[in-house]
């Protein structure tokens, strides 16, 4: 025999017979696992009740003071009572659940992320009143104290990007975080209206509480007229890369800029989707034209795989501005790649030590 005959001998030995479910690799086997029932019976992505990434329900874990012993809680935040222009992102959590066949393989990371620790959806905060601002920063940061206090890693959908900042309260509160920050706004700006509590303001307000180290801050995708808001940033030492700077450097300098100033210490996620070209997110309540594109967002998260990150959000999706759903699924698709991080950091996304 020929060695293409030999060769093609092999592959109906092995495959002829297949199912879809049949795989050798382990790695593969992992996905196999998640998604199959037997050898070919697959899940389908559109019936059942939706969640974030898909992730088992765990609609009782959140009574649980041990959080049902995950390591990962994926929450939904849908609140956004904070915003300035356009309101409508407390329906992003709804609209990133409903988005099919995000993961779970990271093809690029090599990481089966729901795989390697225990993750579920939780469900939402519990507010106390829909009506309420500052009731509503109050019981974010209660929900999430409880969750830092049981040692589980936060992985949240907006809402506002007000909601980052009672998070970390809640994460920061016995060591302050470093912070990777994606964002056509710095939010870095004071009081308005007679409300600290606005989306322009929440990294401000986390570094004068001592939770956020700006030493250990990373602002990137900057862009617009609002700069004039933002110099707090810079007096307090964050970086900040605009858009222009980051089309300049290209990402690998980035990446290197983002490890140098992230250092070795806990870092916590956060992307709000204007940070990229509304020509990718146009469901948001702020864009701002000139933004990153998906795959350079992409390619920042993934080589920045084994920073210790404590958690994350992706904020500001407002689904009824973009009837295409584009903006939902790149949300949802960048909340996995902050997983994958998580999964590849240096304690994995195992559960943090109980306070």
């Amino acid at each position: 025999m020929t060695d293409a005959a030999d060769k093609l001998a092999a592959l109906r030995a092995k495959y002829a017979d297949g199912k879809g479910g049949d795989v050798f690799d382990p790695e593969f086997r992992k996905v196999v696992d998640l998604v199959f029932t037997g050898t070919d019976r697959r899940s389908q992505p559109y019936a059942g009740i939706p969640t974030l990434l898909a992730a088992p329900y765990a609609a009782d874990a959140a009574g649980d003071p041990d959080f049902g012993g995950l390591d990962v809680a994926l929450i939904g935040v849908p609140m956004d009572l904070a915003v300035t222009n356009r309101n409508g992102a407390r329906f992003g959590p709804r609209a990133v659940r409903t988005i099919e066949r995000i993961g779970p393989y990271n093809h690029a990371l090599r990481t089966v992320p729901m795989a390697e620790c225990k993750a579920a959806d939780i469900g939402d905060v519990p507010f106390r009143s829909r009506f309420s601002l500052d009731q509503s920063m109050e019981d974010i940061e209660a929900f999430y104290t409880r969750i830092a206090a049981a040692g589980v890693r936060p992985l949240s959908v907006g809402g506002d990007h007000s909601i980052t900042y009672p998070i970390l309260k809640a994460l920061g509160r016995e060591r302050p975080v470093g912070l990777l920050h994606i964002d056509a706004h710095c939010d870095t700006g004071g009081e308005y209206e007679g409300t600290k509590f606005n989306h322009g303001g929440p990294f401000r307000y986390a570094t004068l509480d001592g939770v956020m180290d700006p030493l250990r801050t990373i602002q990137i995708g900057i862009r617009g007229s609002a700069e004039f808001l933002w110099e707090f940033s810079y007096d307090a030492g964050m970086t900040v890369i605009h858009a222009e700077k980051f089309a300049a450097m290209g990402v690998e300098a980035v990446i290197a800029e983002a490890r140098r100033v992230l250092g070795d210490g806990p870092v916590y996620v956060t992307l709000d989707v204007d940070g990229l070209d509304p020509a990718f997110t146009p469901g948001t309540g702020t864009p701002e034209v000139g933004g990153l594109t998906p795959r350079e967002v992409q390619a920042l998260f993934r080589g920045l795989a084994g920073i210790d990150v404590i958690g994350g959000d992706v904020v500001e999706i407002a689904p009824q501005y973009d009837p295409s759903t584009n903006t939902a699924q790149v949300g949802a698709q960048m909340l996995f790649e902050i997983f994958s991080l998580m999964v590849k950091g240096p304690n994995g996304a195992r559960r943090l030590k109980p306070r």
